[in-house]
């Protein structure tokens, strides 16, 4: 057998749910889906951690280290996996997602539990590149928008049963036992991958001719900017907490330095929306501020002006999860009957189309139903575009950029969305909050956002792409 037979991923025929591929998926998904469980149970039972542990003023850092520990764990592993091949960084990235929760679970102060948050975040955010660039190596073409359709699907069940199970298991054995739970389950989907790890890192990386590994001097340079990107985004949410006129301002200037920092981090062309991979990334970024920061108001929205309960308000979330599952589903049955961008041009006006129908709704107190019937329909948009700018991504890489540009997707949806959320809530205290114009305004800024995804969907696929 030479060496790039050895290397080649397995045959289309063969299947995501089959053969050498079989417990690769399994693994893939089943860390995917812990990570989702640990994002929506840490939401679920943070009153009570800061409660217990009396640290109320560090609620949101809770949050925030988690998400600026991401970036610099996908950068981390992007130049990696890039440089040694994904396996490592992924085993690497398990062991520190693991001791964060076990952190978490043991913290007697609230700055140690904010530690657990940084180090899961930082292992998370490492996982997912590292999968990503699994996926390049092990799964052909053809499947990669199959296998990150059943991503998207990997997200329902935690939405669906994951504050309830982890509110279930904290009113019963106390909230550091969530922690325990998931940091005990994410060894074993590690250890159902094992296999299919030992083989990858058996298999010589592929060959890309005239490709070099990345300098270690540009790794350290990049790590540097992940850091000062991370502290940026933290500075945009923090400027929340401020006075509305120091905290635009702040959060202007963060905005500023999360460019200039974020651009050597991004391919070239990404910011503006060069045709193919740039415009593909930038997609990402935009429709992820879109959607994001338009979900973090639906159910408050639902409770202050329709005095819903707080159970009764998150259902508008589970019927985002739901469709946006079904319609990520969907796409690789599609396959090339669709073209890429006209995909990319319907889900984008889905999106917008949704995000407007919560405008009308906060503007207007329209029924709740409108909201429902709209949050379905931005998040089938969202299900239509996300696996197939996986996809995409992973096409236009040379095996040499795989690592980097999947660091450059996921970065790039975190600080986007982050970006969106905090400006979003800016406007909304500017707008009076919810007892003046705070819903319509952050709405509007978030449907704004999604028409500006619109022109860059029609740039996401090359001519010679579409022609192949």
């Amino acid at each position: 057998m030479t060496a790039d037979s050895a290397a080649a991923p397995a045959p289309a025929s063969a299947g995501i749910w089959s053969g050498r591929l079989l417990w690769l998926t399994l693994g893939a998904n089943a860390i995917v889906f812990l990570a989702a469980f640990d994002a929506l149970a840490v939401t679920t039972i943070m009153p009570t951690v800061a409660r217990e542990l009396d640290g109320a003023a560090l609620y949101s850092a809770a949050f925030s280290s988690t998400l600026a520990a991401g970036v610099i764990g996908t950068v981390a592993a992007g130049a990696w996996s890039d440089r040694r091949g994904p396996v490592a960084p992924l085993v690497a990235a398990v062991a520190i997602f693991v001791a964060g929760l076990v952190v978490a679970a043991t913290a007697t102060a609230m700055p140690l539990f904010v530690l657990g948050r940084f180090l899961q975040g930082l292992g998370m955010g490492a996982a997912i590149v590292s999968i990503y660039v699994i996926i390049a190596r092990a799964y052909p073409p053809a499947l990669h928008t199959r296998v990150f359709a059943t991503f998207a699907a990997a997200w329902v069940v935690p939405g669906l049963v994951g504050p309830v199970a982890a509110g279930a298991v904290s009113d019963a054995v106390g909230w550091r036992w969530v922690f325990v739970g998931v940091s005990v389950l994410v060894v074993v989907a590690l250890g159902i991958v094992g296999p299919s790890l030992v083989r990858l890192r058996r298999e010589p990386p592929p060959v890309h001719e005239g490709a070099a590994p990345t300098p270690l001097s540009r790794t350290a340079r990049d790590l540097v900017l992940a850091t000062l990107l991370a502290l940026a985004v933290v500075g945009i949410s923090a400027a929340e907490e401020l006075p509305l006129a120091v905290g635009w301002i702040v959060a202007a200037v963060c905005v500023v330095a999360a460019v200039l920092l974020f651009r050597p981090l991004l391919p070239h062309g990404a910011l503006t929306a060069r045709r193919g991979l740039g415009a593909t990334i930038l997609l990402r970024g935009v429709i992820a501020a879109a959607f994001f920061s338009t979900e973090v108001r639906l159910p408050y929205l639902l409770q202050a002006h329709y005095g819903w309960k707080p159970w009764a308000a998150g259902l508008i979330l589970t019927i985002g999860a739901v469709a946006w599952a079904a319609a990520s589903v969907v796409q690789p049955r599609l396959g090339d009957r669709i073209s890429e961008t006209r995909a990319l041009v319907v889900g984008a006006c889905l999106l917008a189309t949704g995000i407007a129908l919560q405008l009308v709704t906060a503007a207007l107190t329209l029924h709740p139903a409108v909201a429902g019937v709209g949050w379905l329909i931005a998040a089938g948009g969202m299900g239509t575009m996300y696996p197939r700018l996986s996809t995409m991504m992973l096409g236009y890489s040379a095996p040499a950029d795989q690592g980097f540009n999947s660091s450059a997707l996921s970065n790039i949806e975190s600080v986007g969305g982050a970006t969106a959320i905090a400006l979003g809530g800016l406007a909304f205290a500017t707008a009076g909050g919810a007892a003046g114009l705070g819903f319509p305004v952050a709405i509007l800024l978030a449907t704004v956002i999604a028409l500006v995804a619109l022109p860059i969907a029609v740039r996401a696929e090359t001519r010679e792409r579409a022609a192949g």
